[in-house]
């Protein structure tokens, strides 16, 4: 594209995005299906929400004609509105309009990937802010490998151009974009639809796991959705009508600085030992409680807290994956002084936890088979493995 000083950058993305909106556009988006009668918003009234039994951080209410309004805490509210359908007359300006289908997506919000690969709907996302060296999901691999999904640059610096010109029906954010207010700006200024997600803050592991149902019911999959969030469901049914048992995990990684990084009590894995049936070491730990509650101890602060823990789980997600005890020992001599170390009760996370956000049920699963002995009988894991001696 030639250089045109003459036009702010904004009214020049702007013009492109009024081509790529024809009936096809450059980036192949088919332009939306005409509505053949409109409705007044102020006579629309909703007849259910969606029934939700986790999630506290989005709510979603059902109008007649399949309309939808989404409102995510602190975020917005978004009108879904079906292909062929209209978009109501007198909408507040606080609304968002995302006109179905939303088949070209901006994903900038990493964690947010696995929820539409599970629900095979990997093929809406056409962009992410994530380079292909820095994924851990095979089939994101996959789709960049093959042209299917493209890099357009850190999240706080996207290719605008590229993004308008590929075409794009839908914007998701993580809330790191608030961190960057003159990128979500920009990407407004252009027209742009931008949803700015916030299942990392939901307080209970299920509620982060149940947004599914959300990028099920934008992408035309809420059957898939539901069908597996209750398979999950199910699957830990039995784990978690159980109390707590004896058996106490620590959870950390050893940093860069040789410090000890730990989970506080109200972070997402801390809850998710408990609900395995174990009790977490740092259980009492003070400190707010944030969407990252992570906190760094020096060696000597988490030897006291931890070298009775019957459990030891090393997160490998941040400095590369484990083999051996004598490998975590390497990290500092004094964990060679654990319980779990010299009895050989140490797991360790594999690098893609952090973006299998629907692994949440595996995880839990995983933790109670080793709290619950059944890991030493030789119980299938899913995501932990055990270091060697």
């Amino acid at each position: 594209m030639k250089q045109c000083s003459s036009l702010p950058i904004v009214l020049m993305l702007f013009l492109l995005l009024l081509t790529a909106c024809g009936e096809v556009g450059e980036g192949g988006r088919k332009a939306p299906s005409q509505a053949t009668e409109t409705v007044a918003w102020d006579s629309m009234e909703p007849d259910h929400h969606m029934d939700l039994e986790y999630a506290q951080q989005f709510d979603v209410a059902f109008y007649p004609g399949d309309y939808a309004l989404i409102t995510i805490e602190d975020s917005g509210r978004y009108l879904l509105v079906p292909e062929g359908k209209a978009v109501p007359e007198g909408l507040t300006q606080d609304i968002v309009v995302l006109q179905q289908p939303l088949a070209r997506i901006y994903l900038a919000a990493s964690s947010a990937m696995d929820f539409f690969r599970q629900i095979d709907a990997l093929h809406t996302v056409c962009m992410t802010s994530t380079q292909r060296s820095n994924w851990r999901l095979p089939e994101v691999v996959e789709a960049l490998d093959r042209g299917e999904m493209l890099y357009v640059g850190k999240y706080s610096e996207p290719d605008y151009e590229r993004i308008v010109t590929e075409g794009c029906d839908l914007v998701v954010e993580s809330t790191m974009i608030h961190h960057s207010p003159k990128t979500l700006e920009q990407l407004t200024a252009l027209g742009l639809p931008v949803m700015v997600e916030r299942s990392s803050y939901e307080p209970h592991p299920l509620g982060r796991m149940e947004w599914v149902r959300l990028y099920g019911l934008l992408t035309g999959k809420s059957q898939e959705a539901d069908a597996w969030f209750d398979q999950e469901l199910a699957r830990l049914s039995d784990i978690l009508e159980q109390e707590s048992g004896d058996q106490t995990v620590a959870f950390f990684y050893i940093t860069a600085n040789g410090a000890a990084n730990v989970r506080k009590p109200g972070d997402y894995v801390a809850k998710m030992i408990q609900l395995a049936g174990g009790n977490y070491v740092f259980s009492s730990l003070p400190g707010e409680e944030t969407a990252l509650s992570t906190v760094n101890m020096q060696m000597e602060a988490f030897y006291a807290g931890a070298w009775d823990a019957d459990v030891l789980i090393y997160n490998s997600a941040i400095d590369g994956e484990l083999e051996t005890i004598e490998q975590l020992v390497e990290k500092d001599g004094l964990l060679a002084d654990f319980k779990a170390v010299q009895t050989g009760k140490v797991w360790c996370t594999g690098k893609s936890m952090f973006q299998q956000t629907t692994a949440v049920g595996d995880i839990i699963l995983d933790i109670h088979n080793i709290v619950s002995g059944k890991a030493e009988k030789g119980a299938e894991m899913n995501v932990l493995y055990r270091l060697t001696q």
